[in-house]
């Protein structure tokens, strides 16, 4: 259900049960799991998310969810989607989601909690989950509001709009739309300077990002002394500062 491949420094992750537009199931959600373990090392310098086929991903497989023998909808959450979502944001390398066709629930916001988001602009995204009378997850209730402002975010979610991929740009929801025709070179072209980018530091700008959410302007200011000298110790920054006064391009290797 979930295909890893490994090339060039970059993981290609795909959803892959296209005929159930990628909706997840346990089994599924603990090989996401694994595939993003698999990510940790120095080989891999970007990961990409996709979905196989029609959609991106439908959310939840409803039909596992409501089967007499389910697990609790909150041990769903908390074994299946929280620890995506947290694998996510804690891997210190560049996760980049590559959108088409509908992203819906759970789908739509393991999309936002990637690090930046490109979609064809035939995609759309959706809080569905109003229309069940759930509350959304997957970190949607934290992202999103952070993403497109509280009074946008409680619209979306509460009325369960169908957001376009141009209108999710426009909002600040995603980082960019591209026509159909040109999204898969879209996503090699951006997945390709990831690749060749200064990984740690990268990395490093991720982790400030992540505590720039819960802290005062003088703790941040703290946060980026201390992740700017470990960026300076870098094999990658001393190529760069040196690139820069010999008027060369950089040739980074993700030290």
């Amino acid at each position: 259900m979930i295909d890893l491949q490994i090339a060039d420094q970059i993981a290609t992750i795909t959803l892959t049960r296209a005929d159930k537009y990628n909706a997840f199931t346990e089994p599924m959600a603990m090989q996401m799991q694994e595939a993003l373990d698999k990510c940790q090392g120095p080989e891999v310098r970007c990961i990409v998310l996709r979905g196989e086929g029609k959609a991106f991903c439908a959310g939840q497989d409803l039909e596992e969810a409501t089967a007499p023998d389910a697990k609790p909808i909150d041990a769903i959450v908390e074994e299946h989607y929280n620890p995506i979502v947290l694998r996510l944001r804690e891997i210190e390398k560049p996760v980049v989601a590559a959108v088409q066709g509908i992203a819906a629930g759970a789908g739509a916001n393991l999309a936002l909690a990637c690090d930046i988001v490109i979609a064809a602009e035939s995609a759309s995204f959706l809080q569905a989950f109003s229309k069940i009378g759930l509350v959304p997850d997957t970190g949607g209730t934290w992202i999103l509001p952070r993403l497109v402002g509280y009074a946008k975010a409680t619209a979306l979610m509460m009325l369960a709009e169908r957001v376009s991929a141009r209108d999710a740009e426009q909002m600040g929801m995603i980082y960019k739309a591209v026509p159909d025709a040109d999204f898969e070179e879209a996503v090699q072209q951006l997945t390709h300077q990831l690749a060749n980018m200064p990984t740690r530091g990268l990395g490093l700008t991720k982790r400030a990002l992540n505590r720039s959410e819960d802290n005062s302007l003088e703790n941040q200011l703290g946060v980026e002394k201390q992740l700017q000298a470990i960026a300076f110790g870098t094999r990658d920054s001393q190529e760069g500062i040196i690139a820069f006064k010999q008027k060369r391009a950089p040739l980074f290797t993700g030290e």
